[in-house]
């Protein structure tokens, strides 16, 4: 399945984009969860378009350089839904390679592992602050009251999300170094 498909869909049914903004999306609000580089972005784009799920306007910017604006047709808002739609298996786990670190922490001595763990913590907690940060910027321009009917409520979700999945890891950090450092040397 061209899982990247529907996520251009997706922003496309909230507003016209250009290749790059799509890009900044992946890179901002959705790479929380999902990722794409420009390499990706750009052939799906040209894929869309022959699908006839997407169009494009070129506009001129400056004397010379043209830019595409893509916007959803009426088949892409079709085909977008009927993915929405799909109730779908819980995905495979995902590929975590601190974690396949951590199943061999037996092969590390203990400060290696400590060092290991104690980085880990410091770049999660800085995750955490960095989402919590993009939370209250989405709260501040959107209230609460109307961020339910708008088109910001699933990146509210999916950060909240994402801040509880950090806050968990941190915890899990933390207990982990607590009960190293408890340990015999």
């Amino acid at each position: 399945m061209r899982v990247l498909k529907y996520a251009i869909l997706g922003l496309l049914d909230q507003r016209e984009l250009t290749g790059y903004d799509m890009k900044k999306h992946f890179e901002d609000s959705l790479g929380q969860f999902w990722s794409a580089k420009h390499s990706q972005i750009y052939p799906e784009l040209k894929r869309l378009t022959e699908e006839g799920f997407i169009e494009f306007d070129i506009h001129i910017q400056g004397k010379k350089l043209e830019k595409k604006v893509y916007q959803i047709t009426d088949a892409g808002k079709r085909e977008l839904h009927e993915w929405l739609r799909t109730k779908d298996p819980i995905p495979e786990t995902t590929k975590d390679e601190f974690m396949l670190k951590t199943f061999f922490i037996s092969s590390m001595d203990k400060k290696e592992a400590v060092d290991l763990f104690t980085h880990q913590l410091l770049e999660r907690t800085k995750k955490v602050d960095m989402l919590e940060q993009k939370l209250n910027a989405l709260t501040e321009e959107d209230p609460s009251a109307e961020l339910l009917h708008s088109a910001q409520f699933g990146h509210y979700l999916v950060l909240t999300r994402a801040i509880e999945r950090e806050k968990g890891y941190v915890r899990w950090l933390q207990k982990t170094l607590e009960l190293m450092d408890s340990s015999i040397v």
